[in-house]
């Protein structure tokens, strides 16, 4: 099959009917027309549709070593730094369709599965069958062009060092049978970012230090399998508008619940079980975290060029630029993106072959970059609300605009370099961005991308190597 087209991948996900549930109600007939998901959808569409675009297909594709077709560049596994300059290059071709806003887009978890598949030999410790499905199931995703949604955060029922959870009382998602057919799964998990809106969903301890067997497991199962269901937050594309919410409308991606009552996972997509030194070993020290750091960075990257962009138009906008606070504010965000920039190419530069001919982007940058985006990112929000000021409340509706009061609104909304509307669309989009429902998930999501920022600060902490710094020292000053 190789590449799909918008049109494929909204058909596909409507003929899963996948059991979705949304303000009370499970989701029936097309989920691509439902409020809740028709604009993301739609945008995730035209992703596809660009692997099509002579103009982009030579960044978006490339030619399967085994079938000779066109596959999607976000499933290629680098094996030389060209390799991972067009993995950059098509990330963020992607990212700039979207502002950087779609965190989930498919290169993603195409990238996951990429890394872990690049590093599956950790699988053999627990049998060669397992380290040959992840192999295989990488070719299946890449040759059907698959989209995935994930899960690995355990619902915050106590959150204590010391809990246990009750056998009879379960709540996190735990294997509790095992049957020739495979492993039996019951509980729930958070947060599938896009879920019920992909082909599959990949369930795994990853980044969880898991001391007990029934919760050290990694497995991808199509949306629509028996027993699996998706509980879905509040929507935050309230209103269809691209006046109105020009980000919102086109880029809300959803958030839900994973319950699973007793699901049946076929032991072919089984890639971990009952392993905790595998489960830890698959997201510590494999190619996940260099690999898919690099997709985040690189994402993370046009989300702030974005964001640069709009606030110097507020200040060109309003005739600000004078102010030295307000270029002390535009130079914090220059300075962070930049820093971003630097560290991403420096994990190019420095990327080294593994053993079995991946090149592997140097960790290091990428992970002060992935330590730095969580704290930077919120002062820019507040940096486009100090230069909005006033102006981010008093922005007309799109209904407004059409009404009888429009004279009111473009004699008293004009800026100083441009008309009425243009300014009242600039800032309901610094408003989408800011303080919106969903500007302030995405700025929530960006906080919390890879989990809590002090923990990723420890981490940092821990694999810096600095002892020969240490010893510099201790040996030029005769320090003991």
């Amino acid at each position: 099959m190789a590449i799909i087209s918008g049109k494929q991948y909204i058909e596909r996900i409507d003929a899963l009917k996948s059991n979705v549930w949304h303000n009370g109600q499970q989701v029936t007939g097309k989920i691509s027309e439902h409020p809740a998901f028709s604009g993301v959808m739609k945008s995730q569409a035209a992703l596809y549709d660009m692997q099509h675009d002579q103009k982009y297909k030579e960044i978006m594709t490339f030619t399967s070593d085994t079938t000779g077709e066109l596959v999607g560049t976000s499933y290629l596994r680098p094996k030389t730094k060209e390799d991972l300059e067009k993995r950059r290059k098509m990330i963020q071709l992607w990212a700039k369709s979207t502002f950087g806003m779609m965190g989930r887009s498919p290169d993603y978890k195409n990238s996951t599965i990429m890394a872990l598949a690049s590093s599956a030999h950790l699988l053999d410790e627990q049998g060669e069958e397992f380290s040959d499905r992840l192999r295989n199931f990488y070719e299946y995703a890449r040759h059907h062009d698959l989209s995935f949604t994930h899960t690995f955060i355990t619902p915050q029922v106590n959150r204590s060092a010391m809990h246990f959870e009750d056998d009879d009382n379960i709540v996190a998602a735990r294997i509790v049978a095992k049957t020739s057919e495979g492993l039996i799964i019951k509980g729930a998990r958070l947060l599938a970012t896009q879920g019920g809106i992909t082909d599959e969903i990949i369930i795994s301890s990853s980044g969880l230090k898991m001391f007990e067997e029934p919760f050290a497991y990694a497995f991808s199962i199509p949306s629509n399998t028996k027993g699996l269901k998706f509980i879905c937050r509040e929507s935050f594309s309230y209103d269809s508008s691209s006046f109105n919410h020009p980000l919102g409308s086109r880029f809300e991606e959803m958030d839900a619940i994973v319950v699973l009552d007793n699901v049946l996972v076929p032991w072919e997509r089984v890639f971990v079980f009952e392993n905790v030194a595998v489960a830890n070993k698959l997201y510590s020290i494999s190619n996940f975290k260099p690999l898919v750091c690099h997709q985040v960075v690189s994402r993370q990257v046009v989300k702030a060029e974005f964001i640069l962009g709009v606030a110097q138009m507020i200040v060109n906008t309003i005739a600000i630029g004078e102010y030295g606070h307000v270029k002390e504010k535009i130079s914090e965000i220059i300075i962070a993106l930049e820093n971003h920039k630097a560290l991403l190419l420096a994990s190019e530069m420095n990327a080294k072959l593994d053993q079995f001919g991946t090149m592997v982007p140097d960790l290091t940058p990428l992970t002060v970059a992935t330590v730095q985006f969580p704290k930077v990112y919120p002062r820019f929000m507040e940096i486009l609300q100090l230069l909005g000021a006033s102006g981010l409340v008093s922005i007309p509706t799109e209904a407004d605009m059409a009404a009888p009061i429009r004279g009111d609104i473009d004699q008293y909304l004009q800026s100083a370099t441009s008309d009425a509307e243009s300014r009242v669309k600039l800032y309901r989009l610094a408003w989408d961005i800011s303080m919106s429902a969903f500007g302030t998930r995405q700025t929530l999501y960006e906080r919390f991308f890879f989990g809590c920022p002090t923990r990723l600060a420890m981490g940092l902490y821990q694999e810096y190597d600095r002892l020969h710094l240490v010893e510099d020292v201790a040996k030029k000053f005769e320090i003991k």
